[in-house]
């Protein structure tokens, strides 16, 4: 009976990382994809630099690994251009584009050793057909010297990432975390200029996705090359991205850094889909070019908009600030329920006038005997709330033009 390797704690990545690996920028150039009737991609376009960990995110059915497949050759556009480095490879075949993918599914070959696996893509690249039979081809001239400096490159890779003491073992003996490594190293051997990385993470336990995020970045970090991130989960694409890319229905909303992404978003809808437990979203009115009404509170706001102007409000729950009475721009509600989550509680309030419950951020020990069916004052500093617009847009000072006065 065949057993399962114990995962091992996970290695730091050593400085011995191949020199010869270069960084190419990836330009998207309007780019639209369909299958049948359903569009996948919108007009797409986007740049990443050369060198940059981009990371692109958004929920499942959004296009994000479409476009991923698309940069690498393993699906054809409909109409737009693809530009890696100084070449358009639109008409290039994926082997071309000097870009290597780690796929979800890692794809590692069962029958072959992680060492193997790893040496594959080389000795397809380097080796005749007639040098890749199994035994007509070691007799062959050059297969030694070429197959012993493949085995060194190997060796180098794996003793970068920490799996050089796997390289005998089959899939099979490997763990989930060492099998992500192998279809790292696999890779990287290849020394692309942009790596390609679709959900890689996804089928790991909570505690090895959160080492592997580490790794990842580190390795980003020695290698230098382009990274292009595919993820739902906002905590990867928040703690490794340079810039992250948020999608949606086959289009991009936004592209910033996670400090943006999350402190400035676009519009609601990356409001809402970065930031854990979701943003507070409140109807409010204008009364005066800095006040808005959200049911009987009227609060302050750091944007300017014309009296009678409809607007949503958007609280994250860290930003709520406890008062100790009701007062002027403070929402009140009923404690609904109660999450304690070690070194945060979340606490779920009904506002009277709102439908939906508003749920805030604490420390436990400000609020220690804290209980469904208590009376909670709330108030937030004006430039911790953003403001959208009736088409939820983000807006500023700037923005007024934007907003439809209802008077």
């Amino acid at each position: 009976m065949t057993s399962l390797a114990i995962e091992q704690p996970v290695r730091v990545i050593s400085t011995i990382v191949p020199a010869n690996v270069s960084a190419s920028r990836v330009v998207v150039d309007q780019i639209s994809k369909g299958f049948g009737s359903v569009q996948v991609l919108r007009n797409v376009s986007l740049e990443i630099e050369k060198g940059e960990f981009l990371t692109l995110l958004g929920p499942s059915g959004c296009g994000k690994s479409t476009l991923l497949r698309i940069i690498a050759g393993l699906e054809q556009q409909d109409i737009g251009h693809i530009t890696i480095g100084s070449r358009r490879v639109d008409d290039i075949r994926p082997k071309g584009r000097d870009v290597a993918m780690v796929f979800q599914s890692y794809a590692l070959y069962p029958h072959m050793t992680a060492a193997a696996n790893m040496a594959l893509p080389l000795r397809m690249r380097r080796l005749s057909k007639a040098q890749r039979l199994p035994l007509i081809g070691r007799l062959l001239p050059e297969t030694t010297k070429i197959e012993a400096e493949i085995a060194n490159e190997v060796s180098q890779v794996a003793a970068a990432i920490g799996i050089d003491h796997l390289l005998d073992r089959k899939p099979a003996h490997l763990s989930g975390g060492q099998r992500q490594r192998v279809a790292v190293g696999r890779a990287m051997v290849r020394h692309p200029s942009v790596f390609l990385m679709d959900e890689p993470l996804s089928s790991l336990d909570a505690k090895l996705r959160v080492q592997m995020r580490s790794e990842i970045k580190d390795l980003h970090r020695r290698v230098g090359a382009t990274f292009v991130y595919v993820t739902h989960d906002q905590a990867e694409a928040m703690t490794m991205s340079d810039r992250v890319a948020v999608m949606k229905d086959g289009e991009i909303l936004q592209v910033a850094s996670p400090v943006e992404i999350y402190a400035a978003p676009a519009n609601i809808g990356v409001a809402e889909f970065v930031g854990s437990p979701k943003i507070n979203l409140l109807p409010g009115l204008a009364v005066d070019r800095r006040h808005i009404n959200i049911n009987a509170a009227t609060i302050a706001v750091n944007v300017d908009m014309p009296r009678g102007c409809k607007a949503t409000i958007g609280i994250r729950p860290e930003a709520f600030q406890i008062a100790p009475r009701a007062e002027a721009g403070a929402l009140t509600g009923i404690t609904r329920t109660v999450e304690h989550m070690g070194a945060d509680l979340y606490a779920h309030l009904d506002v009277d006038g709102l439908t939906n419950p508003i749920v805030v951020r604490l420390f436990p020990e400000a609020v220690p005997n804290l209980a469904p069916g208590q009376r909670l004052h709330l108030t937030a500093q004006p430039e911790r709330i953003l403001v959208f617009d009736e088409s939820g847009v983000r807006i500023s000072s700037a923005g007024i033009a934007s907003m439809r006065s209802v008077r």
